[in-house]
């Protein structure tokens, strides 16, 4: 995981912004979705 997903996610959960935390494990199935192409 980049660290700044990271930082975000740490941000994101100290002051329980729900919102943000979805949109952030959106950007990292994405990611992930991503970097498994590149595997493959």
């Amino acid at each position: 995981m980049p660290n700044w997903l990271k930082r975000q996610l740490a941000g994101a959960f100290l002051h329980k912004n729900k919102y943000q935390i979805r949109l952030l494990n959106q950007c990292w199935f994405f990611y992930c979705d991503k970097e498994q192409d590149k595997a493959e």
